[in-house]
């Protein structure tokens, strides 16, 4: 089948006060697909999501294409690798997701429409039943569940996710990457995740791309996670775990509909 693109990332660099954080970036996500983004610390993973989101300044091409081919502005959405709160606070699940759906003040009260919205994209997540829990309260991986429920609330067709189980256990991040392969397959979504962790990349991601300040490789997992790309980019301590499973990932060429597209230039 043929991969069609949904991003398309040419020359791109990013600079902070006079010191190049990305230099000349040429990759390429594909449509349908989760694509881990990995990488030493300091590569500039997280400033390469930044550059998606266009939240810093960068030269070079970043085209967002539809299904077509066409250049186009997608509906995006962002899951953080933290968040920063009081751990004290009294405010539950509910009223977090009200933050950003809601006009009038919490302490005026929720309407119906806003608890109702609220609890169905909670349950997409399985995780209704934290509708009214302190988000104090909430471990780790419970919170990463509520962000993306809230980032999936607008129904984005790219989804672009920081580290998003930094901090939570093995099984975890399994089940929490688990949910994400099963979204990719329901609603075709393109999937973007900064990773550290090889094991959950080599289980559950697509393609990868290999980032240092450049693109030092990027291709499927099985291309890129070789002993070779790893020692090449993280040395000594590359390490690569591998886990038997009895449900291995479905491909991202899955749809029988891909069509050839063609490129359009800003």
């Amino acid at each position: 089948m043929i991969s069609r693109p949904a991003v398309q990332i040419e020359n791109l660099s990013v600079k902070f006060n006079g010191m190049e954080i990305l230099k000349n970036i040429h990759a390429h996500i594909e449509h349908g697909c989760i694509t881990a983004i990995i990488g030493p610390n300091g590569a500039g993973k997280t400033t390469l999501l930044s550059a998606l989101l266009g939240l810093v300044p960068c030269s070079g091409i970043i085209r967002f294409l539809n299904e077509n081919g066409d250049v186009y502005p997608p509906r995006l959405a962002y899951v953080p690798q933290n968040l920063e709160f009081d751990r004290q606070s009294p405010v539950t699940v509910l009223d977090f997701i009200a933050l950003r759906h809601q006009k009038k003040p919490l302490w005026m009260g929720l309407s119906r429409s806003t608890i109702e919205a609220s609890q169905e994209a909670l349950e997409k997540l399985k995780v209704s039943h934290l509708l009214r829990k302190p988000i104090g309260k909430l471990s780790g991986g419970e919170i990463q569940r509520v962000l993306l429920a809230i980032a999936l609330r607008d129904n984005p067709e790219l989804l672009l996710l920081d580290e998003p189980i930094s901090g939570v256990d093995v099984a975890g991040g399994h089940l929490f990457c688990d949910i994400l392969e099963k979204l990719r397959r329901q609603r075709q979504l393109t999937i973007v995740m900064v990773s550290h962790d090889l094991s959950v990349v080599s289980q559950h991601a697509d393609r990868v791309i290999c980032l240092n300040r450049s693109v030092v490789c990027e291709g499927t997992t099985v291309e890129v996670l070789t002993s070779e790309n790893l020692f090449a980019i993280y040395g000594l301590h590359a390490g690569l775990y591998e886990y038997e499973t009895k449900n291995p990932p479905i491909p991202c060429d899955y749809n029988a509909k891909d069509k050839t597209n063609s490129s359009t230039a800003l």
